[in-house]
């Protein structure tokens, strides 16, 4: 985290988040080290679609056409997030930490991301097989860390 924390603080970025499956990992992750508020705006913990919906504006209909681990879900919670917030980056994580919410369609460990860098958006979603919660959560987090640390 310290090389994510120095290059954010470097270029003078500030970064805020969306977090579902993880519930706040990221953002303690983020806050985690002294100085913190030089580059950590905000982080929304938005678990259940209703907050989605209120605090990012999710659209009720991707929520019922893509579901709320998708990558189309995963884009509006991001795009919620620059919407209300200062930050330079945005972050969101949604997806299925287990052991149960599992659809034949997507496993346990099935995570999507939406980010916001460099005034463009993009979205990722990745498959973190044979884990168990507690490691779907860290391997989410570590995956928005190692993008982040290189895109930036």
């Amino acid at each position: 985290m310290t090389k994510l924390a120095q290059l954010l603080k470097q270029k003078k970025y500030t970064i805020a988040v969306a977090e579902s499956c993880t519930g706040g990992n990221l953002s303690a992750l983020l806050t985690q080290e002294s100085g913190a508020s030089v580059y950590f705006d905000r982080g929304f913990i938005t678990y259940s679609n209703q907050a989605k919906i209120d605090m990012l504006g999710v659209k009720t209909h991707t929520l019922d056409t893509h579901g709320a681990v998708s990558e189309q879900t995963a884009l509006e919670m991001v795009a919620g997030v620059i919407q209300n917030s200062n930050a330079d980056i945005g972050v969101s994580i949604t997806g299925i930490a287990g052991p149960t919410g599992a659809t034949k369609d997507k496993p346990v460990g099935t995570v999507c991301f939406g980010f916001y860098v460099n005034g463009e958006y993009f979205s990722a979603i990745e498959i973190f097989s044979n884990q168990d919660r507690a490691q779907v959560i860290q391997s989410s987090v570590d995956f928005v860390i190692g993008k982040l640390t290189k895109w930036l």
